[in-house]
C-alpha cells in the first residue's frame, strides 16, 4: 500500500520574531522544510504539506507536493486532519516542519516498527542531554503507556529521560479516526496531536516507541535553537567532506551549504563560506576567507584568499583567482589568471589569459547588463577598464590604465588613455610657489 507523509508547516513561529514562516528559516542554506522533504522523499510514496493561509513562499518550497491549507490555526491535530482525505489505506506519518533533520534511516525504522503488527501506533522518541520541558514518554520494553507534558508531570515522571519528538505513524483510516476524536479541553483550547496517543491507549491499542538521536529529532522554535541546529549540521557536513577525501585545514571555521559538492583532494582553507550551488572539482584549493555561491571551480584551480565567486561563474581547470577578486556570471578559462583586486562581471575569459591588477569589466549602464568577451592567451594590463559590450581577440594586448570601449582584434595592442606629458622643473616651481603662499602674513 501507498505510504503517506503529512508535514505540518502552518506555524508562524512567533518565538522566531520574524515575518518569515518558521519552516522557511534556513539551515546550511536550505529552508527547514526542504531539509525534511529531502528525507521524506527518500522513504514515502506520497507527501502532503499542511500550510497556513497566505503562505505563497512556503507553497513554492513545497512544490511539487500537494499543499492543503489550515485556514484557522486550531492546533496540530486539527492541522493534520486537514489532510485526512489524502491519507489512503496505507501507513501515514505525521511530521513537523520544525523537526527538519530526521534522517531517512530513522523514518524507515518508524515505518518498519509500525508494520511489525504488534502496535497500532508508533512514535519517535529521543534522549536529549537536557530534557528541559519536553513531554516525557512513560512506558517500558519499547511500548508507551502515556505521554505526559512537562507541565503536568510529577517529579518522578520528569526524571524520565525519554522524551516525545511528536512524530506519529499509523494506518491511514485509524489515524483519521483518532484525529476526529481529539478534543480541545485544555488551557489553549487547541486540538493537540499528542492526544492521539491517549486515544489509542484508551482503545486498548499498543503504542510503540522508536528511539532516535536527539540531533535528528530536535525541535526548532527559536533563533537560539536554529543556531544550535546550524552548528550541529555544519559539524556533520564538515565530517562528511573530510570522510569523502577533502582537506579542511581548520574545519571549525568552514561553513558549508547543504548541497556543497567537493571532489576528493580538494583543500579548503580557514574561514571559507559556501553558499548554495557550489561544486569544487578534484585538486582545487579554496584559500582562506573566500566566499563562493552558485559556481563551479575546475580541477586544480586556486581561489583566494579573500575571493568572492558569485552565481553563474565557472573557473576553469588550473585557473587562478587571487586576493580581493570578484567574479560574477563569468567563465574564466583553463589556466587563466586574475590574481589581484579585479572585478569580472558578465564576462568570458579565454584559456591562459592574464588579467592584471585593478581591472574591471563595466557590465552595467544603469539600464541593462552587457557581456565582455576576452579571447585566449590575451594580456590585460593593470587598471584596465573594459566597457561592455566589447570583445578582445585571442592574443591581444591591452596597455595598463586603458579604457577600452571598442573591440580589439586578435594579436592587436590597444591603448585607451591620454598621452603622457612631462614638464621639466615644473614640480620644483610648484613647490616653491606654494611655500611662498603659506608664509604670507
Amino acid at each position: 500500500m501507498t505510504s503517506t507523509a503529512v508535514i505540518l508547516a502552518a506555524g508562524l513561529g512567533t518565538r522566531m520574531k520574524s515575518a518569515l514562516p518558521k519552516a522557511l528559516h534556513p539551515i546550511a542554506g536550505r529552508p527547514m522544510l526542504r531539509h525534511l522533504l529531502a528525507s521524506v522523499e527518500a522513504v514515502f510514496d506520497r507527501i502532503v504539506v499542511v500550510a497556513g493561509p497566505d503562505m505563497p513562499q512556503l507553497e513554492a518550497v513545497a512544490a511539487p507536493h500537494p499543499v492543503v491549507v489550515q485556514q484557522e490555526r486550531l492546533g496540530t491535530a486539527h492541522a493534520a486532519l486537514q489532510a485526512a482525505s489524502l491519507f489512503g489505506e496505507g501507513e501515514v506519518a505525521v511530521l513537523y516542519a520544525d523537526n527538519p533533520l530526521i534522517s531517512p534511516v530513522t523514518l524507515r525504522r518508524l515505518l518498519e516498527r509500525r508494520s511489525g503488527g504488534d502496535a497500532a501506533l508508533a512514535l519517535l522518541a529521543m534522549r536529549p542531554e537536557d530534557p528541559a520541558r519536553y513531554g516525557r514518554v512513560i512506558g517500558r520494553d519499547g511500548f508507551v503507556e502515556r505521554v505526559v507534558e512537562w507541565a503536568d508531570a510529577t517529579a518522578g515522571e520528569r526524571a524520565e529521560r525519554l522524551c516525545n519528538a511528536g512524530v506519529l505513524c499509523a494506518a491511514g483510516p485509524r489515524m483519521a479516526a483518532w484525529l476526529r476524536q481529539v478534543g480541545r479541553e485544555n488551557a489553549k483550547g487547541e486540538y493537540y496531536l499528542t492526544d492521539v496517543v491517549g486515544l489509542a491507549r484508551g482503545a486498548g491499542e499498543r503504542v510503540a516507541a522508536v528511539e532516535a538521536p536527539f540531533a535528528e529529532l530536535r525541535g526548532i522554535n527559536s533563533r537560539a535553537e536554529l543556531a544550535a541546529a546550524e552548528a550541529s549540521v555544519q559539524q556533520a557536513l564538515r565530517a562528511a567532506a573530510m570522510d569523502a577525501g577533502a582537506t579542511l585545514t581548520a574545519p571549525e571555521t568552514v561553513f558549508f551549504c547543504a548541497d556543497t559538492c567537493l571532489a576528493p583532494d580538494v583543500t579548503i582553507g580557514p574561514h571559507v563560506v559556501f553558499g548554495p550551488g557550489v561544486t569544487v572539482e578534484q585538486g582545487a584549493e579554496i584559500v582562506a576567507f573566500s566566499h563562493l555561491t552558485g559556481c563551479r571551480i575546475g580541477a586544480g584551480a586556486i581561489v583566494g584568499p579573500f575571493a568572492r565567486i558569485r552565481p553563474g561563474t565557472e573557473v576553469g581547470a588550473g585557473a587562478h583567482v587571487g586576493n580581493f577578486v570578484e567574479l560574477k556570471a563569468t567563465v574564466l578559462g583553463e589556466g587563466a589568471k586574475a590574481n589581484h583586486l579585479t572585478y569580472l562581471g558578465d564576462a568570458e575569459v579565454g584559456a591562459r589569459t592574464n588579467v592584471g591588477a585593478g581591472t574591471i569589466t563595466c557590465n552595467y549602464d544603469g539600464f541593462a547588463k552587457y557581456r565582455t568577451r576576452i579571447g585566449k592567451g590575451a594580456f590585460i594590463g593593470s587598471d584596465a577598464v573594459l566597457v561592455a559590450p566589447v570583445a578582445i581577440g585571442d592574443g591581444a594586448f591591452i596597455a595598463a590604465g586603458s579604457v577600452i570601449t571598442e573591440d580589439v582584434a586578435a594579436d592587436a595592442m590597444a591603448f585607451g588613455r591620454a598621452r603622457q606629458a612631462a614638464k621639466p622643473g615644473r614640480a620644483a616651481a610648484l613647490r616653491a610657489a606654494r611655500s611662498k603662499e603659506r608664509t604670507k602674513p
